[in-house]
């Protein structure tokens, strides 16, 4: 696992000040095609990097074999999802591939005002969406080796037929010319090494000048009084007394 210092500080019984985040959390924002890899590596990430919160999407499509509701997804009713909508729930939401997908903007937000990173899986779609209301999140994008390596991915996944197959490639092929948008790429041929690729963008993200604790900064650098020569003397000699008396 990768350590990385603490972003955060509590407050002590001799510092009665409630807790304040240091820093603000970031917003990491990661999009890939079906079959890329992309929630694996997801997964993984957040194993390995402390300080990550998953969010979790809302969507009223059906789960497949292996998902949990809350886990990969919340899967609810189209009714209950557009009275969501109504209410201005959902940080972005979109129409793909015949259902509704949409990320809560509640549980996102309160966790980067206490300074947890955020992690978000979506699409292509929902990633423009919020980059227009959030220039100062970080945009990934992951991609497979080829074209036909991702038709042997989604052939071999066995859920999807022909027709819906063909589709996403289709869809593929519209989105990859979004990758401008996006700040990073990374092509996921080898899933250790995208994994090591992917984790050198989160800690190099949390070190960037404009996200440092810049009172920490001021405190120990800018504003640290010089000691002058007369006071380091004085204190040797208090410390000579104090071993002559002892």
């Amino acid at each position: 696992m990768i350590s990385t210092m603490s972003t955060s500080t509590t407050s002590t019984a001799s510092d009665p000040r409630p807790y304040v985040p240091e820093r603000r959390g970031i917003l990491f924002i990661i999009s890939a095609p079906s079959g890329t890899g992309k929630t694996t590596l997801c997964k993984q990430i957040t194993a390995s990097v402390p300080g990550i919160w998953h969010s979790v999407s809302y969507t009223t499509r059906q789960p497949r074999t292996g998902e949990e509701h809350g886990r990969e997804y919340f899967f609810i009713e189209e009714k209950i999802f557009q009275d969501m909508v109504a209410k201005n729930e959902f940080m972005e939401y979109a129409h793909v591939y015949g259902n509704w997908y949409g990320t809560p903007r509640k549980a996102l937000m309160d966790k980067m005002e206490q300074g947890i990173d955020v992690l978000l899986e979506i699409d292509v779609q929902g990633a423009l969406q919020i980059k227009k209301k959030v220039q100062d999140a970080v945009y990934i994008f992951i991609l497979p080796p080829s074209m036909e390596t991702l038709r042997t991915r989604l052939q071999s996944r066995a859920s999807d037929t022909p027709e819906e197959i063909q589709r996403r490639l289709q869809k593929v092929k519209e989105e990859v010319w979004s990758f401008r948008e996006y700040y990073y790429i990374v092509r996921n041929d080898n899933l250790e090494q995208s994994l090591k690729e992917l984790q050198s963008v989160f800690l190099a993200e949390r070190l960037k000048t404009k996200r440092l604790d810049m009172h920490w900064l001021e405190q120990n650098f800018i504003l640290e009084k010089e000691s002058k020569p007369g006071d380091r003397d004085q204190s040797s000699i208090a410390k000579g007394s104090t071993a002559h008396h002892d």
